[in-house]
Order: C-alpha cells, then structure tokens, then sequence
C-alpha cells in the first residue's frame, strides 16, 4: 500500500465570493460556470460556518462544527460542491482560529462560560482574565453591553428577568445571559412562606419538592478548582435539577404561578428605584458583570479582536480548542471538499509558528488516515495514526519547508520585513504585492511637490511616523486602555520578583510600555521559546530605544527593563518558573502590538495623513512614495525563491479602495502641476459651500484634499446619467462619514458629532449639484481616467504573470471603483458579466483576437478589454501552469523610455514567456490619444530578448520575429496596451 497522501493542489487562480444571507450557496453554484469559463480553479471561499444572524462577512462564527444556515443547507452546500467538481474546480476556505462572536446567544461556547464561569468546561476556551486588576472582577466577566450605565437601564425594566424550560435568563434586548443555577435559590426562596400558607394540604407535596430543588441548587459543587470530576459533576447535576424544576412547574400551576410572580417582581416598576433591588443583588450573584459599553475601554477582562467588544478571543494554543475549532474544516480536507485554507489574523494568536505546523500535521494526518484506510473511523485507526505521525515527522526532518496542505496566511508585512521562517504556509495573501504593485506605479520624482502642496494646503507639518506615534497612543488610551493596563500589571509582577525593580512603579511601567508600542516599528515579534531571534532583538531595541529618547519624564532604567523582559535576558540564576513568566509576558506582549498597530495605522492615520490616498493601504508605507523597476523585480526574485506560492491580490475585501480607484489616482503624480492647479480652483469655487462649525469653516483642508482624491477615484465612468449619479452622490457620503470617524479628530464612531458630520455632508451635497465644479471635475477627469485604465491594464497583467497565485476580488474583473466596505461588499451582476464574456467569446471566434483587442482598445470605458485580458491569461495560465508555478524569473532591460516599462521573462524547460507592462501612461499619450506607444512615442522604447526568436503576442494572435534579439515596443503595443509574449517552438 502506497503510504502517503495526495500531491497538494496548487491554485492556478482564485476568485474571492463574500457569502452571506444575499449571496448564498445556490447563489455561487449558479456562479461557478462563468468562473470555470474565465478560467478561475478556485474559489476563494470567505468564512461560511455558523455565523451571527444577518453577518454579511461571516468573521462573527458561533459555531465552528457546522455551516451557516443564512448561506445554505448541507444539501444546497452539496449542490455547490457538485458544480466545483464538475467543472473541475475546488475552494480555498478562509477560517477564523482567532475569535468568535460573543454577543450571540447561540454561541453555545460563550453561553456555558456564562452560567458557569470558572467552572465551565470552556472557561479556558477564551481568553478570559479571571483575576484581573479590577476585583469586584475576580472569577466574574465583563460584558459591555449596555447602551447607557447600568442604573439608568436598570430602573427604565430595559433588563428583563425571564424563566424558559426550567432555566432563567435576563434579557438586554437581542442579548440573552443565563443565570448562574447556585443563584436560582435567591429567586425560588422568595415569598416561600407566602407559598407555603397559601397551599391547600392536597398540594403540600410540590412545596416539599421545590424546597428539595432549592436545596439541590444549593449543594451544586462550584467546580471551581478546576477538578475535572466536580466539574462533570456539577453539569451533570444543573441540568437534572433544572429538569426537576421545569416538571414540577408543568405539573403544578401553583408553583408555575409562584415562579412567574417572583419573575414579576425581581423585574421591578417603573418609577419605583426600590423595586429594583432584587434584580440588582441577583446580578451580583452572577458569574458575569453586565456594564456601559463605554467600560470596556479601561476595565473589560477578555481579550478581544483588536477593539470589538462583540469578538471574543479563544484560545486556539490548547489541543481541545484546535480540535473542536478545526473538525469540521478538517472534515471537509478529508472528502476533498476544501483543498486549501486561507488563515485570517495570524497576528493574532499566541504562538502562530506552532500553530501553523499544528494545522499543517493535522492535515497531513487526516488525509494519511482518508488515503489509507478510507471508510474507517480515524478512532479505530490508532495504528495508523501513530504511523502517519512518524511519517510527517521524517519528512519534516527531511525537508523543513515541507508543507503537505496548501495554507496563506493573513500577514501584513511592514518595512522590508519578510515572513516568519517557521510559518509552515506558503505565503501570505496579497498585501506586499498590492503595495509593491502600487508603488511602481506612482512617480517618484512628484514626492517633492506633493509633500510641499500637502503641507502648504492644509497646514499639516507632522510627518507620517509621528501621526501613527500620536493616533497609536490615541488608541492605547482609548479603545484598548484595558489591555495597556492588564499587560502594565503583568510587568509590574514580574518586577515584584527582583530587588533592583521591585520600586518601579505601576504607572511608569504602563506608561514606558504604552511609549514602546507606540514607536513598535512592525505589527508584531515572535518569540515563542527562551530564545530570541536577531530580527526580533532589532525591533525590540528600535522600538525602546526611540521611545527611551521621546520620553523624558520615565526613568531610563524603566525602559532598561522592558527591554531586558522583552529580549528575555534573564538574571544570573533566575529560576526556570520565572523565566517562563517573562516568556508568558513577551508573547501576551506581541498579541498586543499588532492590533495597536492595525488601529493606529490602517484604521486611523489612513484616514488623517492624506498626502496621496491611494497609498493608504493596507500594509502601506506611506515614507514611501514610488518604487523602482529594478526594486521591484527584485522583490519578485524574492517571490521565486521563498514563496512562489504565495497570494497575489490587487482588491480584497479589507482594502481601503479598489484597484482600480488606486490606478487613477495614483495618476496624479505624473501631473502633480495640473492636480495642483484642479484642487486650488476647486476649494476657491467651493469655499461659498462651507459652514462654521463651532466657530470652524467645515471641512477643513484635509478632508476638503481627501475628498477630491476620493472623487477623482472613483468618478463613474458614466456619470451622466442621473441614476448612477445619484447613487455614486450617496456611496460618498457614506465612505466620507465612515472616514471622519475613522480619523477620530472631531467626531468617532464612540462619540459621534452630528452637527459636525452634517457640516461636512452638507458640503458634500452642495458641491455634487455645483455645475461649475461638476464641468471641471469631469474635464480634469477626462484624461486622468483613461491613464488609470491602462495603468490598471499594466497591474492586472503583473498579478497575473508575477510568481504567485492570482487573486481576483469579486466583480472586479470590470472596472471596479468601489471604495472601502461596505461599499466592495455591494452585490455583484454577475450576468452581465457572463453576457459580456460571451460576447467577447463570439466576436473573436468570428474576427479573430487582433480585431478583437483592437475594438476593445478604442472603447474601454464599458471594461470588457480588462475581462479580455483576464480571460486571455487565465486560459493562458491552464495550459502552462509549470512556467507559473515553478518557472524562473529574469528582469529585461528596456531601452529609450525604460523606466516607463517592466518587462522580465519567465522560462521553465524549454518554455519562455516575456511579460510587457508600461507604465506613467499620461507622460507617453500626445494629445489624448488612446494609443500611447504607438507610432512616435514608442519608437525609441525597445528591449532584448536573449537568443532572440519567434513571439506570439496572446493578446493579439500577433507574431513578432526577432533574429537579433530586439524587440521595439511600439511594434509590440500598436493594438493593445500591453503584452504577454509566448515563444514559439
């Protein structure tokens, strides 16, 4: 018997679906024809276990064993799977290890550890600070729920006191909190002498037995040793009690009615604050704190994803949790249903290179166990499992980069930082292309101007790095103050331990921590054993070194420590308890810094610091501004021969703007005199437009720059007719509301200013219906959207040809100018764009692909040249997914206009392709021709090819011959924009 297990499936090409309540199974099953047509492999499945009710991104899961119902049924999930396979494709599952939804009372995880606390058998599930600063905390946690402090909601009966099938609940509106059984007696016991007296003899008997419930409540054991008996124990004795009760209360209406009396009572009277005490002191009781949402801030005792009060962190690092968090998927890897996964928030979890070989060996062994015992019960396999872990053991030893499943993981990348060595994936997923792909195609020589018109227009002189140092403090001391504090009293016992540090205060060491994340140069380090790594120690002593110099009013030694605790460099004869204390500190430490980093940067400073939007991206780095073609093949050199396989995406669905928004602006820099002079005119003919605000013209210059950025993005093409209009009118004011709060300045999403916000989208209204700043906006946009089409042309045929898989965000294989979600998450017409692909099927079936290309070159506002190139190369990249997957990577020198052009060939064995993509398209037009490198304008540009040949253009059917090696461009790109040149043999 062949002892192994299938080859892992690369994909040749992904397409992102958002599932949902409005685009369901059925839905993509539908779908799946136009996609195999296309020429995608693999859909890129976003999270479609049980979710939240109504989730339309499916990141809220509360339950990881089974499918959401909103997408589908088992059976309509079949029907999805049938299509896939019929036309020969498979899906990439995007999970979430990470956290769960705790607001929903489905969450049968989440519900437990609330009845129970710390007895519950999911108590360490979560990551739950059962001994926090706070000790009226102590063995409780916090719920931050409440829409106004707990008095007010208390007294106005918005919670509500409910007795259902013999267990009781207090309900918040949507949120429903079971009650812990040991404080059941306080409801039951009251009015029991009143009960007693008013029972006939006959029915004496039901007393007896509810004082028997009561008493059984009373004795539950509390399970709180964490003794796996009492535990047992005491679930198995709750819920037989509560049975009791739920029969005695069926079969005895007195006692029914008693119950439904007290609940009556506990749940107070309007206007009477006494009443209320007896709910209040029943509250108490519980193993829970029901608070103001505003407490979470400083005091909430669960860690969370980054700042949402309604994701709570699990514990994935303990085998129960990966085991029933994994079951299911790793179902579905074993019937073939799923042949990859797309890991969200790696950054998140506490030891992610362990995790990674984790996943990696429970893939390999279930698919060992499918492949060689199929039909048998993995329980029955003991043997084999012993066998396959031997296995995957000697081949890891054997090759350490070994990767039997194929895994992405959700990974920013920041400052040249590469991907964790022991990631056991094979790459990250997208990011550090989208960026690297939208520097090249920004004009670095503009940064000069840009910076200066930036400063001279809004007055802004801070630079990029100190507004991510003040808005990560902003966040620190604001939405994540609680897990600052928790982390500074971790530190402070730690210190405890040491007579030299012992007198460092608990505020200077949250406070030269609160000074090292704040100038923490990367989302986050990755120490998980005593020993640190060098790239590590650098951060590190980056972070505290600059922030030791910032902070002059914390004792150096302070910081001297924090060092010292984050490199781990441990006293002479510190004990091995102590050592691993610190360790416990640095990990919890890094689990902190990413989400900081996330708030500060991606959902913040991106939104103040608007010197060019489209560089505001996800993993951006905004001291940047342009990027080299010899810089940027030299991170695909790097692709080749560390993550081939990595993701490439141009949109996802967490990317501030659309690719094709980027490309347009982006624009901008290659004219920066006549953007310059456009955004003058505009703000002198809109000043009339602005109101004062508390006694402040609104917008100011910044968002008034923003906000024409964001209009030269994403100006529909087809702008006058008055419905689009009106529509693209109302997705601005709901991007540039979601901005201002954003930006947290004079409004937020916690303390929303409506007169201010109303000042700004008064504005926005006023100067969409202005005709004298609608006739200049659309002839400066004019010229300005034809580049970005081609640019974007150029960007899709890199992310198509670069090493890597290419990712393509739903919809976006037309012109795509949505903005951030929930404007990419609007539905998508995909008929329209199965029609449009048939049409371009039949017309060069009918006149042949140069005819095509050519007519679909001279009208380009409609997209169908952008689905053209994607269907060419998709259909392209099927039939020669060696020279993809495996081929090498070889920069080609261009001459004349070479740094106008990117060009590298890609050979494997015998095959050779030349990829062509020019670029800074405004600087190559005359006169606003559509063709720019024709004629005149490219007869300089040239570049060769080594050996010469004979090339066939994909495009174009076109062939060029070159016996000495040169090929010029403008014979190239007279039809098409761009080119992809396949050798002939």
């Amino acid at each position: 018997m062949d002892r192994g297990i299938p080859g892992i499936t690369v994909p040749a090409a992904t397409y992102r679906l958002q599932f949902n309540k409005e685009f369901t199974f059925n839905a993509a099953s539908a779908l799946i024809p136009y996609l195999a047509e296309l020429g995608i492999t693999h859909v890129y499945a976003s999270p479609f276990l049980k979710a939240q009710t109504g989730s339309l991104h499916g990141y809220d899961i509360i339950d990881h064993g089974a499918l959401n119902p909103e997408v589908g049924t088992e059976e309509e999930f079949a029907l999805y799977l049938a299509a896939l396979e019929q036309h020969g494709m498979s899906q990439i599952l995007d999970i979430v290890p990470n956290h769960m939804c705790v607001e929903s009372s489905e969450n049968l995880w989440w519900q437990d550890l609330l009845e129970n606390g710390i007895a519950s058998p999911r108590a360490s599930y979560f990551d739950v600070n059962w001994q926090p600063v706070k000790r009226d905390l102590t063995n409780k946690v916090l719920l931050p729920v409440l829409g106004a402090q707990f008095g007010r909601i208390l007294e106005n009966k918005e919670l509500w006191l409910v007795y259902q099938e013999g267990a009781f609940y207090v309900y918040y509106y949507d949120h429903r909190l079971p009650l812990s059984p040991e404080s059941y007696p306080l409801i039951l016991s009251h009015r029991l002498e009143e009960l007693g007296e008013s029972l006939p003899e006959a029915e004496r008997e039901a007393l007896e037995d509810l004082q028997s419930v009561i008493a059984a409540f009373e004795r539950l054991p509390s399970g709180a040793g964490g003794d796996e008996g009492a535990v047992a124990e005491r679930m198995r004795e709750k819920e037989v009690t509560k049975r009791r009760l739920w029969k005695l209360c069926c079969d005895n209406p007195p006692i029914r009615e008693f119950i439904d009396r007290n609940v009556e009572i506990f749940n107070g009277i309007k206007g009477e604050p006494s009443s209320f005490g007896l709910l209040e002191r029943l509250l108490l009781q519980q193993s829970f704190r029901i608070a103001h949402w505003r407490v979470a801030t400083e005091e909430i005792n669960y860690r969370r994803f980054f700042d949402i009060n309604a994701l709570g962190a699990i514990r994935v690092e303990l085998a129960p949790v990966f085991e029933e968090v994994h079951r299911l998927v790793l179902d579905l890897i074993t019937r073939g249903r799923v042949s990859g996964l797309r890991v969200d928030h790696a950054d998140g979890l506490y030891n992610p290179g362990k995790y990674f070989h984790q996943l990696q060996f429970a893939c390999f062994q279930k698919l060992w166990l499918h492949h060689n015992s199929p039909g048998q019960s993995p329980d029955d396999c003991t043997e084999l499992r012993q066998e396959a872990a031997s296995a995957y053991q000697q081949l890891v030893e054997a090759d350490p980069h070994y990767k039997p499943f194929y895994v992405v993981g959700e990974k920013i990348l920041l400052q040249n930082e590469s991907m964790p060595k022991n990631w056991s994936i094979h790459g990250e997923t997208g990011y550090s292309f989208i960026n690297s792909i939208n520097h090249l195609c920004v004009h670095g020589e503009s940064l000069e101007t840009f910076d200066t018109f930036y400063r001279n227009f809004t007055g802004i002189q801070d630079n990029f790095r100190r507004m991510l140092y003040d808005k990560k403090k902003l966040v620190m001391y604001s939405s994540m103050a609680s897990e600052v504090n928790t982390l500074g009293h971790r530190l402070s016992s730690i210190a405890e331990n040491n007579r030299h540090t012992r007198d460092f205060t608990l505020y200077s060491l949250i406070k030269a921590l609160a000074e090292v994340i704040a100038y923490f140069p990367v989302y986050r380090t990755y120490t998980n054993s005593l020993l640190v790594t060098e790239t590590d120690r650098e951060q590190i002593h980056r972070a505290v070194d600059r922030a030791q110099r910032k902070a002059r009013g914390i004792d150096p030694s302070v910081f001297g420590f924090v060092r010292d605790v984050l490199t781990l460099q441990f006293y002479d004869e510190m004990e091995d308890e102590h050592k691993f204390q610190w360790l416990d500190f640095v990990m919890r430490f890094q689990q902190i810094t990413g989400p900081v980093m996330a708030k500060g940067m991606e959902d913040t400073t991106f939104y103040v610091y608007n010197r060019l939007i489209s560089l505001n991206e996800v993993g951006g780095d905004l001291d940047s501004f342009g990027l080299s073609i010899a810089d940027f093949h030299s991170t695909n050199i790097e692709r080749v021969n560390h993550a081939p396989h990595g993701m490439l995406a141009s949109s996802t669905h967490d990317t501030k703007r659309s690719e094709d928004v980027r490309a347009r602006i982006n624009v901008l820099t290659e004219i920066p005199d006549e953007w310059i002079g456009a955004v003058s005119r505009w703000s002198r003919t809109n000043r009339k437009h602005k109101k004062l605000v508390d006694d402040e013209l609104v917008p100011n210059a910044n968002k008034e720059y923003h906000l024409y950025q964001t209009l030269v993005g994403s100006w529909p093409l087809n702008s006058d007719d008055p419905a689009v209009f009106a529509s693209f009118s109302g997705r601005i004011r709901e991007y540039m509301l979601k901005a201002l709060r954003e930006a947290k300045e004079r409004t937020s999403w916690i303390n929303p200013n409506e007169q201010y916000e109303q000042g700004i989208l008064s504005f926005i209204d006023a100067i969409l219906s202005d005709r004298t700043f609608l006739d200049d906006m659309k002839l400066f946009i004019g010229p300005v959207a034809l580049c970005g089409m081609y640019s974007s042309l150029s960007a899709t045929l890199l992310k198509m040809t670069c090493p890597g898989v290419p990712d393509f965000y739903q919809g976006s294989e037309l012109w795509d100018l949505r903005l951030v979600d929930p404007d990419n998450r609007q539905p998508v017409d995909y008929e329209r764009r199965a029609n449009l692909l048939r049409q371009i099927q039949g017309m060069e079936k009918e006149a042949g692909a140069r005819a095509v290309a050519e007519r679909l070159a001279e009208k380009m506002e409609d997209g169908r040249i952008k689905l053209f190139l994607i269907h060419k190369l998709l259909q392209f990249r099927l039939a020669h997914q060696d020279i993809f997957r495996a081929g090498d990577y070889k920069p080609l020198e261009a001459t004349g206009k070479g740094d106008h052009l990117c060009v590298f060939s890609r050979t494997w064995g015998v095959e050779e392709i030349v990829v062509v993509a020019p670029r800074f398209f405004s600087r190559l037009t005359t006169n606003g021709k559509r063709k720019p490198w024709g004629g005149q304008v490219g007869e300089d540009a040239s570049f060769s090819v080594p050996g010469g040949g004979r090339y066939r253009n994909i495009f174009t059917d076109e062939i060029h011959d070159s016996e000495t090696g040169i090929l010029p461009v403008a014979d190239l790109l007279t039809v098409f924009p761009v080119a992809l040149l396949a050798k002939e043999r």
